[in-house]
């Protein structure tokens, strides 16, 4: 099934990277410090993490201890990490609203369903109060700042899918609230939406994700980026060089 991630691959870069990605998975610490925030914020368990006391990765404890962990199916971070992940989660549930849907909620609840052939997936982080909660661990919580964020990153994408997912499944429309946990002290959370108009660009690049992977399996190809004409420079770039020139250059009589 086609979660969001294989979504914004599809849609935002190539079928190329779609599958290289989709066969050759790649982990990274910061997957396991992500990993560690979601078990504290949202499961209240720290039961799979092993606490490694050590200030990097660099030594050959450390690096032995973090294998075994992985090995184990167990979450390693360094200690500096967990009472990171642990700041995070104090910070997080004294906020008004994102306390309250992080109590009694349903934690990362698989969801699967079929849209004109294909099958499709999402895990919401939490469902509680008739609202779908994301949360992210993030290094600003700005909400100023969040737009650019979701639209680098794809969240709008995400937003939509998990909306229409759960509408597929439940028949309710529910709002999507990401809640944003600030990775550094005094680790500030904000709770925030997207509007609809970021809503609707989410639902029409699933679709264009969706055709691409169609087109995919019925030729068998996964081409990667098409070719191209010639390449103008970005407009800022032109104005900024307009704005130089103007400066220097002698005037015209």
């Amino acid at each position: 099934a086609l979660g969001s991630t294989s979504l914004k691959t599809l849609a935002l870069k190539t079928p190329a990277h779609w599958k290289w990605e989709s066969e050759n998975p790649v982990h990274k610490d910061v997957f396991d410090l992500g990993t560690a925030i979601h078990s504290i914020v949202l499961e209240r368990d720290e039961s799979n993490i092993v606490e490694v006391d050590a200030d990097s990765w660099r030594t050959k404890e450390a690096r032995t201890a973090k294998e075994q962990a992985h090995k184990d199916g167990r979450v390693p971070l360094l200690t500096k990490d967990l009472e990171l992940a642990r700041a995070i989660d104090r910070s997080i549930m004294a906020h008004p609203l994102a306390s309250r849907m992080l109590t009694g909620h349903k934690a990362e609840q698989s969801v699967f369903w079929e849209e004109d052939g294909l099958m499709l997936k999402c895990r919401p982080d939490a469902l509680n109060l008739g609202l779908i909660a994301d949360l992210k661990s993030i290094i600003t919580a700005d909400p100023n700042t969040f737009g650019k964020t979701a639209a680098d990153l794809g969240y709008f994408m995400s937003a939509a899918h998990y909306q229409d997912g759960m509408e597929t499944i439940t028949g309710e429309r529910m709002p999507f609230l990401f809640i944003l946990a600030e990775k550094s002290a005094p680790y500030p959370p904000a709770v925030v939406e997207l509007d609809e108009e970021a809503l609707e660009y989410g639902r029409r690049m699933n679709a264009r994700a969706k055709r691409i992977y169609r087109r995919c399996l019925e030729t068998g190809e996964y081409p990667g980026y098409p070719e191209t004409g010639r390449i103008s420079l970005p407009g800022w770039a032109i104005n900024r060089m307009d704005d130089l020139l103007l400066e220097t250059e002698p005037a015209h009589v």
